[in-house]
């Protein structure tokens, strides 16, 4: 196939986006906002530059952060007819340098790479008498992980702590300083080496040995940086170690997206980089091709309050939906309403692949677990673990690699099915949540992938070749479900509709953001997840601990001041549903919780006490045995209503406000024995030994 003419390169390419690609042999700075083909511009970059002869394919370095992003960007580049350029991580080319000037300059192999930190950091905790509770380890961890791609020393560590107001589960920073010596002599020991480890090692290698250098730089003469606003101190190093006197550079990002300062990264290097290359070209993409105008509209709205510099994006995209903007008593009930948004636009036509629900931290996920399934929504969470390092995924491409060697020319999907229901997996997904759940949706994940494999008859052998080449790229599938993850996990991915939830004050900005940069990062956050959303955008916050919460700060520029028609409908929809006169004085109700209640909280009640007192003990037993937040199985409201109307059957229990179809099919006969149990129909023989519900016996 021949190679393209350099204009067909440029051929489709917006004016700013033209100038990137054309701007080479010089230092290049491009500031690319959300949704603007930054993607796209470097990889037309390298790929005219090496059409014209501006620059050798083989002697190109384009770096980025995941492992997905570098295939992406040989992929592309593979189809504009560009071959040879080195797209990898951070690590991945570092280590790969390491691994192989190492020997020449140390005189023994690079050590080991330990695949993981928490139990060293645990053994170092417990030999200097520190905490070994789980969540403390994993935040020691992370402070590990801090010092090192900060370049911190141990001896330096008090200081800069103290300077910087970090905090590690209450560890005194001089016991922190002692772990990360005590942590790196357990490696040393052991002839280990982590993945931080990596980059230091690299940097000691190219700064120690003048010769290793100058041959890596003879080898890359040009180099690409994506996702520049996200770089650490040593990763900083890094690159001025890689490039040397050169000034053959481009680095490209967005401050607006640095969300990950608090694991080292600095966006001051973006910023910055005019003043440390003289003369570098500063670019701009802001040709937003992802979000329709009213989405472009929430997410600039959002920056202009920052007082920091951004893009302020254009639109390209048709007009869409205006976004909804709700409020909701409690959780649960913002959970309810971001269900029943969800089926709506599913009635519409949009795939239920095609949605997701950002909140801030992962303790939010029950909520709308629960939610979903009353509602009969499929859903996938995700979390920050990457899906090919998941244990489970790797127990099945272990487990079909084997098979593979025996049985590779029969059927593929046949085959899968066998492996995977060999390990458990099965069609149905478990009642339950939580690590159960998670296991089967990475099962379930690897069975849709490879029913999609397998529409042209793929053989098992073809299949586990594609599954490996997947699995050493990174592309993890999509299921089949609404994603479910935080604001951070969302980071560069998007969909059709996106419902941004937990927008309250202390929700985002998050409770423990104190300082003026914690409270900058979390606005950038939310910007973040606006510009997931390509068409359907609904943010919304709730109510808690019986206090009303504010909808956060940075919503206050941009919140409507009238009612949208979309806000209105739903209105209605809510009103239909819910109690609007109290059945006790018969008045009006207009608060929420009071509709939800079916009277007003000051009239008298009319409730069973003891019935109520039993049915909240089952409760606390049904949440700790599902392993949820009390609220999710009923909320006190629904409880109230349920002792008020004492149902004596499925149907007059479906009338209570707050209980549906699927809470009634999951807790339905308990509920309906507690009442029985309690207020005894008098038209009805007594039994002879009712007992206790199942769900209070001990």
């Amino acid at each position: 196939m021949a190679a393209p003419h350099p204009d067909e390169i440029l051929r489709g390419l917006d004016p700013e986006q033209r100038e990137v690609a054309t701007s080479l042999g010089e230092p290049v700075v491009v500031i690319a906002g959300a949704g603007t083909g930054k993607t796209r511009a470097i990889t037309h970059r390298i790929a005219y530059g090496a059409l014209t002869g501006a620059l050798d394919a083989h002697s190109t370095l384009a770096v980025t952060f995941t492992t997905r992003a570098a295939g992406e960007l040989r992929g592309r580049l593979a189809t504009l007819g560009v071959n040879g350029v080195q797209a990898r991580t951070f690590h991945s080319a570092a280590l790969r340098q390491a691994q192989f000037f190492w020997p020449k300059a140390y005189g023994t192999a690079l050590p080991q790479v330990t695949e993981g930190r928490f139990s060293v950091v645990a053994e170092a905790a417990r030999r200097l008498g520190l905490p070994t509770d789980t969540s403390v380890i994993r935040d020691v961890s992370g402070e590990v992980s801090w010092a090192k791609v900060s370049n911190v020393e141990p001896e330096s560590y008090p200081a800069l702590a103290r300077a910087s107001g970090r905090s590690v589960a209450g560890i005194e920073p001089e016991a922190v300083a002692r772990l990360l010596v005590t942590y790196d002599n357990l490696n040393r020991d052991r002839g280990r080496i982590d993945f931080d480890d990596i980059l230091l090692c690299t940097v000691a290698l190219l700064t120690d040995h003048e010769d290793v250098a100058a041959q890596v730089r003879r080898t890359y003469r040009h180099l690409v940086v994506d996702e520049y606003q996200d770089v650490s101190p040593i990763q900083q190093r890094l690159v001025d170690l890689w490039l040397g006197p050169s000034h053959d550079v481009c680095v490209v990002g967005d401050p607006a997206q640095t969300i990950h300062t608090f694991a080292g990264a600095r966006a001051q290097y973006l910023l910055g980089f005019t003043e440390h290359h003289p003369g570098a070209r500063r670019l701009e993409l802001v040709r937003d091709y992802r979000s329709t105008p009213q989405v472009v509209d929430v997410a600039n709205g959002v920056l202009a309050g920052s007082g920091q510099r951004h893009v302020t994006l254009r639109a390209q995209r048709p007009a869409g939906p205006a976004p909804v903007f709700e409020s909701a008593t409690d959780e649960a009930a913002e959970a309810a309403a971001v269900a029943r948004w969800l089926k709506g636009l599913r009635a519409e036509g949009v795939d239920w692949r095609e949605m997701a629900v950002l909140y801030r931290i992962n303790a939010h996920s029950p909520a709308y677990e629960a939610a979903f399934a009353d509602a009969g929504i499929p859903y996938q969470v995700r979390n920050a673990e990457r899906f090919y390092d998941r244990p489970e995924v790797k127990q099945a491409l272990g487990a079909l690699g084997a098979t593979a060697r025996t049985k590779g020319a029969e059927p593929g999907m046949e085959q899968v099915l066998a492996v995977l229901g060999a390990l458990h997996w099965k069609e149905q997904p478990p009642s339950s949540g939580g690590q159960v759940r998670e296991r089967w949706e990475s099962q379930n994940a690897l069975v849709d992938l490879a029913a999609d494999l397998s529409k042209d008859g793929a053989t098992l052998a073809e299949l586990v070749a594609e599954l490996q080449r997947r699995a050493a790229v990174q592309h993890a599938p999509s299921g089949p479900g609404v994603t479910l993850t935080t604001f951070h996990g969302a980071k560069g991915l998007e969909w059709d509709a996106v419902a941004l939830v937990g927008v309250h004050e202390g929700g985002l900005p998050f409770v423990l953001a104190e300082t003026d940069a914690e409270i900058a990062e979390e606005r950038r956050l939310l910007y973040v997840g606006i510009t997931r959303a390509r068409e359907h955008l609904r943010i919304s916050w709730s109510g808690g601990r019986g206090r009303d919460r504010r909808p956060s700060r940075f919503l206050t520029a941009i919140l409507p001041s009238a009612p949208t028609p979309e806000r209105q409908r739903r209105r209605k929809v809510a009103k239909e549903i819910v109690a609007m006169t109290c059945r006790v004085c018969g008045r009006g109700l207009t608060a929420s919780s009071d509709r939800l209640l079916g009277r007003h909280e000051d009239c008298p009640s009319r409730y069973d006490e003891d019935l109520l007192a039993a049915l909240r003990i089952w409760r606390t037993r049904a949440a700790e045995s599902a392993n949820l937040p009390e609220f999710v199985i009923f909320t006190e409201s629904a409880l109230v209503a349920i002792a008020e109307a004492c149902p004596r059957s499925a149907d007059q229990l479906a009338a209570v406000s707050g209980v549906g179809p699927a809470k009634i099919r999951k807790y339905g006969d308990d509920v309906l024995a507690l009442v029985r149990a309690a207020t005894p129909d008098p038209s009805a023989s007594p039994p002879e030994d009712p007992g206790l519900p199942r769900a209070l016996r001990s």
